[in-house]
């Protein structure tokens, strides 16, 4: 009688592509917001007292926008904790309340750029913008990543043994928080 060996394929560790590509592609969009705050500075040491001399650019919708996007920082990990313990239920608040204050900060953003009204051809104006929009545009494209990611959540697709898209929506997101910090501080701080 001839023993039979069972013929078992080995068992391959966790793909995470998606992580992989969002971390590339974060590290990406991070040189270019940071060689656009360089040259902003740059700019705006080389400009003097003429960079944008009619400066009415208020500090109180760029402090409570940080505050903004800490609160969401805080939230969107509360979303990864939650759906890596697979409690969906708090996930997926974690995820509408992340959202929710993403566009809470899109809202406050649009509303600083009519009540700043910094003009285009003065000298820095372009610059002002190309940051800020920079800045804006982040938490907007990480807006869409998290409303994709919570809907394949609520497909089932991630849970406990599978977080990754979470966790990727997260690295963006606090990307786009840190960056926002940097833009905080060398833009209305340091006017």
């Amino acid at each position: 009688m001839a023993d039979t060996v069972a013929l078992t394929a080995p068992v391959l560790p966790r793909r995470r592509e998606l992580l992989f590509g969002t971390a590339f592609a974060t590290a990406g969009v991070l040189m270019v917001m940071v060689t656009l705050i360089g040259a902003y500075l740059a700019v705006r040491n080389a400009a003097g007292t003429a960079f944008l001399p009619e400066n009415r650019i208020p500090l109180t919708q760029p402090t409570m926008m940080l505050l903004t996007i800490v609160m969401s920082v805080v939230t969107m990990q509360w979303a990864v904790y939650a759906i890596s313990r697979d409690d969906r239920k708090h996930a997926y608040l974690a995820l509408g309340v992340t959202l929710l204050l993403g566009f809470a900060f899109a809202n406050q953003q649009t509303f600083l750029w009519k009540q700043a009204a910094v003009v285009l051809e003065k000298t820095g104006g372009a610059l002002f913008y190309c940051v800020t929009g920079g800045s804006f545009a982040m938490v907007v494209v990480g807006m869409i990543f998290i409303a994709l990611m919570a809907f394949r959540a609520l497909g089932g697709q991630f849970d406990s043994r599978q977080p990754d898209g979470i966790s990727a929506a997260a690295i963006f997101w606090y990307a786009a928080a840190a960056v926002y910090s940097v833009v905080w501080v060398a833009v209305y701080i340091m006017k």
